[in-house]
């Protein structure tokens, strides 16, 4: 059985006392409660209590609801607490000015105990469908970090590159969602770095074939580590680990894919992991100035990159170069350390 302290909490707002003793009857075998029965001692309950949901009476002493629930909204603190007008104005034009303040649903009374269940069970799990998604969201991108800590990277290559990638899946004809989905999935292009050893990853000078070897199969070991996914973006993240070191020309590694046999989004992240590579301080160079990064991009038209791709790229110069400068102190902070002599 649930303990009562895993069960949601829920904020009941109204000025009768019979109707909150009904709410209690419908929802307390299942819920936490806390009551509430004018509007700041509603507005204090959620600020401090973070209830998961607030059901919320409209005609109130002192402050309507419909005031209440644009005040929650306005607060970062409360603002992602769904709430539900539970009132017994039933106008159509009620319930819009209840839905232009925020809320998420709209109950009139008198009340169905059924339908309340309901309506407070399908809210919760959205924000539990949230909840997770978030957490799924921080996860990918912590491995991403990850995997650039362990190459001597400070975290903002994926941070910048992402951005990068954005902005040009744009250019490339990507709805909004899938553009999220690839700037968020970016990040996740070297998690296979967490497979290759220190001693490969972090030596000085050129590696040698055997080296080299053992170094191309992070592509395939980030592949591996996402896993195999029929459908968003965790399978973009494993699309993006395992082809973005491929070439337009074919030349490329694990599987020396050739033109659009590579997905669209490898050949968009190669773009922009290569541009911030050029374009950043590492400690083994300087950054290039930024005409020289375009120039290379500019040569590697149909060779390296798809060429289409680079020119929606270089179209886009100024937001990319305004995504570049936003990080440019970090940078200027790191080039300085690569520049400094030895101990």
């Amino acid at each position: 059985m649930t303990q009562p302290s895993k069960q949601p909490l829920i904020l009941a707002v109204d000025d009768e006392a019979s109707n909150l003793q009904l709410l209690r009857q419908i929802l307390q075998d299942h819920y936490r409660l806390v009551f509430a029965k004018d509007g700041q001692r509603a507005l204090e309950l959620a600020r401090q209590e973070h209830p998961n949901l607030i059901l919320l009476d409209v005609m109130l002493p002192g402050m309507t609801g419909y005031e209440i629930c644009r005040e929650l909204k306005a607060d970062s603190g409360t603002a992602a607490i769904p709430v539900i007008f539970v009132t017994a104005l039933s106008d159509p034009a009620d319930e819009v000015i209840g839905f232009e303040a925020g809320a998420v649903d709209y109950i009139t009374k008198p009340l169905s105990p059924p339908i309340v269940r309901a309506r407070v069970r399908t809210h919760l799990s959205l924000v539990r469908i949230d909840e997770l998604r978030e957490t799924r969201l921080q996860i990918v991108q912590r491995l991403g970090l990850a995997a650039e800590y362990k190459d001597n990277e400070t975290g903002l290559h994926v941070i910048r590159m992402s951005h990068y990638a954005r902005l040009l899946g744009v250019a490339a004809g990507l709805n909004e969602a899938e553009a999220d989905d690839l700037l968020h999935a970016a990040p996740m292009h070297d998690v296979g770095k967490i497979g290759i050893p220190d001693r490969i990853l972090q030596k000085p000078g050129k590696l040698d074939a055997d080296e080299w070897k053992i170094m191309q199969s992070h592509a395939a070991i980030g592949a591996e580590i996402i896993g195999e996914h029929t459908h968003g973006m965790l399978r973009l993240a494993r699309n993006i680990a395992l082809s973005h070191h491929e070439k337009w020309d074919g030349s490329g590694y694990p599987k020396g894919l050739k033109g659009e046999e590579i997905p669209l989004e490898g050949r968009i992240v190669a773009i922009a992991d290569v541009f911030d590579a050029l374009t950043s301080a590492r400690p083994y160079k300087r950054a290039w100035p930024l005409e020289e990064a375009l120039n290379y991009l500019r040569e590697q038209r149909g060779q390296h990159f798809d060429a289409a791709l680079v020119d929606l790229f270089l179209a886009q110069i100024e937001q990319i170069d305004a995504i570049r400068l936003r990080w440019a102190e970090q940078d200027a902070v790191k080039e300085e350390a690569a520049e400094a002599p030895p101990q």
